[in-house]
């Protein structure tokens, strides 16, 4: 099994990419956070440690937690983000190790796995390869506005809080510009399987 780690900043495009690797590839896709999400479900591995952390007010109905509520707490607070990323991430990297070992099992050929922070949370141990998702940061921000809503001043803060690109482009040993027509981008994912004799699916 094949094993791709997907990253890249805010508003570039990674879910666009991963549906076409899905449909064209036959890829099997993991986003890191949606399975944060799991994880801080009412069973899951990481929701007492958070609950413990953060306090009652962050559950909503159900005793479930209010993922609005617990990010208003952390967005511009470092140190708090930091204490929930440090709750979280290694739940989340212990379910993925999981179901990258079902999946292999299954006969799985090709796994994507997309998180912002993959390099951080230090993916390239599971993964045999980091692709970076480059989109001008211009781009980023007219997708944001459009999609999501988001002020300049929340995008500015995002971005802040994220990798450079140097450093996406020092830990990913593939980088895609997702920046023009996404032709262009499918392209590009082609040329990369081309390595591995891996040919879309039409």
């Amino acid at each position: 099994m094949r094993s791709i780690g997907i990253t890249g900043g805010v508003g570039a495009g990674k879910s666009q990419i991963l549906a076409h690797l899905e449909k064209y590839y036959g890829a099997q896709v993991i986003e890191a956070d949606k399975v944060g999400h799991l994880v801080m479900e009412p069973k899951g591995s990481a929701y007492e440690a958070v609950l413990e952390a953060f306090g009652s007010e962050i559950l909503g109905e159900g005793g479930v937690i209010d993922r609005k509520v617990l990010g208003g707490m952390v967005f511009g607070r470092p140190e708090k983000l930091d204490r929930l990323n440090k709750i979280v991430h290694p739940e989340v990297k212990t379910w993925i190790y999981r179901e990258m070992g079902r999946l292999r099992q299954q006969g799985c050929e090709l796994l994507t796995i997309e998180g912002a922070l993959l390099i951080e949370d230090r993916y390239e141990d599971i993964c045999q390869e980091l692709w970076y998702i480059h989109t001008d940061a211009g781009v980023r921000r007219e997708r944001l506005r459009a999609s999501r809503g988001y002020t300049d001043e929340k995008i500015d803060a995002i971005f802040h809080s994220q990798l450079s690109e140097e450093e996406f482009r020092e830990h990913c040993q593939a980088v895609i510009d997702n920046s023009g027509p996404f032709d262009k981008t499918c392209r590009q994912i082609a040329g990369l399987f081309d390595r591995w004799n891996l040919c879309a699916r039409h």
